[in-house]
């Protein structure tokens, strides 16, 4: 049994011009390792001609091929929507701890307190308590 082929070595075939592909892959996904009998799966997009053509120049331009570039878009889109997700999760955690505890520092006194800890100065944290409208 052969050892299985990282992807980069498999989407490059030694190209270096095309090795780009695999070192975005290897930032932003786990390294993934497929034996040359695996197939990936094939999904279809159709794209109006004025971006086709956008996206080739943008690839030829970046030393990738279209479908090169297209995978890095998708794997960098998908990414930052994970990220979003991730963000939104903390701040929904939080802004439910506010209305559990009705206890918030105000934005003038937090701001004022974090501009005078970058400025250096020791300073006491404010501390929460019930927003009094």
């Amino acid at each position: 049994m052969e050892p299985p082929v990282s992807f980069d070595r498999l989407a490059t075939n030694g190209n270096p011009q095309l090795f780009r592909c695999g070192v975005a892959l290897m930032c932003y996904s786990e390294r993934v390792f497929f034996s040359l009998e695996t197939a990936m799966p094939t999904t279809t997009i159709r794209l109006p001609e004025d971006l086709k053509s956008r996206v080739a120049e943008a690839a030829k331009r970046s030393g990738m091929t279209t479908h090169g570039f297209i995978l890095e878009a998708i794997v960098e889109k998908t990414e930052q929507e994970k990220q979003r997700a991730d963000f939104d999760a903390v701040a929904e955690g939080r802004f439910a701890r506010i209305l559990a505890s009705g206890k918030t520092i105000p934005w003038q006194e937090m701001r004022g307190y974090l501009e005078e800890r970058l400025a250096g100065k020791d300073v006491k944290r404010p501390v929460a308590r019930k927003h009094v409208r």
